[in-house]
């Protein structure tokens, strides 16, 4: 990154940008998350230091390892999926996106990974383009 950023400017960016992001440490524990009043994968603050894959459903736990272990041995940078969700309990399906992305140090070795979730419904519905304040 050129410059550097104050940390009320990065919480703010953080909590700005829409999309959700969860980051966990080399060793798949859950260090932090943004948006934590409007998740769309809401968790308890109390998960802050545990196991990333007490976060998942059980049926998506072997899938979750595969990307971390894919990542640490370099063998993977990114994986990319989207699910249909009900966000609330009568609301229509919403398409969600979810990314995982390696996290490196300057030397080039494996720190984490950045889990980023958005709800792509309505990006989904753009046609044509749309001009800077058009």
């Amino acid at each position: 990154m050129i410059g550097t950023l104050p940390k009320e400017f990065v919480n703010a960016v953080l909590e700005t940008i829409p999309i959700e992001i969860s980051i966990v440490d080399k060793d798949d524990n859950v260090v932090a998350w943004n948006k934590h009043a409007t998740r769309i994968f809401k968790r308890p603050d109390a998960v802050v230091g545990r196991n990333v894959r007490n976060c998942h459903p059980k049926k998506s736990i072997d899938k979750v390892e595969q990307i971390l272990e894919e990542m640490k041995s370099g063998k993977r940078e990114k994986a990319r999926f989207w699910i249909d969700l009900k966000l609330e309990e009568n609301s229509p399906q919403h398409k969600v996106m979810i990314e995982y992305y390696a996290l490196h140090d300057s030397a080039g070795n494996y720190i984490g990974c950045l889990e980023a979730s958005q709800d792509i419904t309505e990006i989904q519905k753009l046609k044509g383009q749309q001009r800077l304040l058009d």
